[in-house]
């Protein structure tokens, strides 16, 4: 079983990791955050730092989807590699902080990685919208954050929501996030738990 978590800078992601690793004894693939040697440059000169950012993180995910198909357990994944080829570098090329000449290579270099994967059997996207992200992210407080723009994550919302649409390499299970509090509130996490058993029950089912 292979579940990844989806969602926008501050949308719960890593929260929600933890708890359904805890809850369904799954092993846990977080996104490497802390051991990043690009994502401090990156927040302080996107520009110069875009390119090698992307394809720290398209290695680094890659590598997750490589080792959790090898190991025959069920793991839960902190965000997908989708994500940074649909959302991240596209949004950046857009913004003119990635050029086309490396946003064509990086492209180049994802198409050949996502000959050789398969989608998670579930992709659970916690939907949210601005002032939700910027009150998470605001509450853990990580320092190279603080620069943060609120038109940058309302663009990442908006190809968030584009390329939920069209999605299509597995099961998607959607949760908005804006009303409920699943990282403090024990009923609000057992909603979503019921939810994901029912998508669980049902990949069983199709098998």
């Amino acid at each position: 079983m292979h579940v990844a978590i989806a969602g926008n800078i501050g949308s719960g992601k890593t929260t929600l990791t933890t708890k359904l690793a805890k809850h369904y004894k799954w092993e846990a693939h977080y996104e490497d955050v802390e051991n990043n040697p690009y994502l401090n440059d990156f927040y302080k000169d996107m520009q110069r730092w875009s390119f090698n950012l992307q394809v720290y993180f398209l290695n680094s995910r890659f590598r997750q989807i490589l080792n959790i198909k090898a190991s025959g357990k069920s793991f839960v994944q902190d965000r997908t590699i989708y994500e940074d080829a649909f959302i991240f570098a596209p949004n950046l090329h857009s913004m003119g902080l990635m050029s086309s000449r490396d946003f064509d290579n990086y492209q180049q270099l994802f198409n050949l990685m996502d000959s050789f994967i398969q989608g998670p059997d579930l992709l659970i996207y916690l939907r949210a919208s601005t002032p939700t992200l910027v009150n998470q992210i605001q509450k853990r407080g990580r320092d190279y954050e603080n620069s943060i723009r609120l038109d940058y994550l309302t663009r990442l919302n908006e190809r968030y929501e584009a390329w939920i649409s069209e999605y299509s390499k597995g099961k998607l299970l959607i949760i908005d996030v804006d009303d409920i509090n699943f990282s403090e509130n024990k009923e609000d996490l057992g909603g979503v738990i019921e939810k994901i058993d029912a998508e669980i029950h049902g990949l069983f089912k199709t098998n």
